[in-house]
């Protein structure tokens, strides 16, 4: 099987001797994350937490507009609201609530099809599957 990234380049991160936070790189910039001062962290970016939830939102919503545009739908906004928790029953789960808002005029029927959609977004998709990690030195 050939492997084919789905990035074009790769995400580094490092992290100094400041605690919890980190220089995150992508394609286009650099961003930082850190950890809330609950936990002592500076709070000075997202947590890993929020950034994994961010995500989804993002593509979640990116998602939403590509179809509603390909539909001549006329939906000015869409909004959306995460968070999630952990069950331990018999193994750890991860449970992502995901809350969508529609504008109050759309029909039944394209609420029901924009959520169908929402599921089939590339990051619901990723989170939804088996995800394995390899991790090297």
């Amino acid at each position: 099987m050939i492997e084919t990234n789905i990035l074009e380049n790769d995400i580094i991160g490092s992290i100094g001797k400041e605690k919890y936070l980190c220089k995150i790189s992508w394609r286009n910039g650099t961003f930082i994350m850190d950890e809330p001062e609950s936990i002592a962290g500076k709070d000075l970016g997202p947590d890993p937490y929020s950034t994994l939830l961010a995500s989804l939102a993002g593509c979640t919503l990116s998602t939403l507009r590509m179809y509603i545009d390909r539909k001549g739908w006329d939906i000015p906004e869409i909004g959306v609201q995460l968070n999630m928790y952990q069950e331990m029953e018999t193994e750890l789960t991860t449970i992502i609530k995901r809350n969508i808002t529609f504008p109050q005029n759309i029909s039944s029927e394209q609420k029901e099809r924009l959520l169908f959609i929402a599921g089939k977004c590339p990051v619901s998709k990723i989170l939804e599957n088996k995800v394995k990690i390899n991790t090297t030195a």
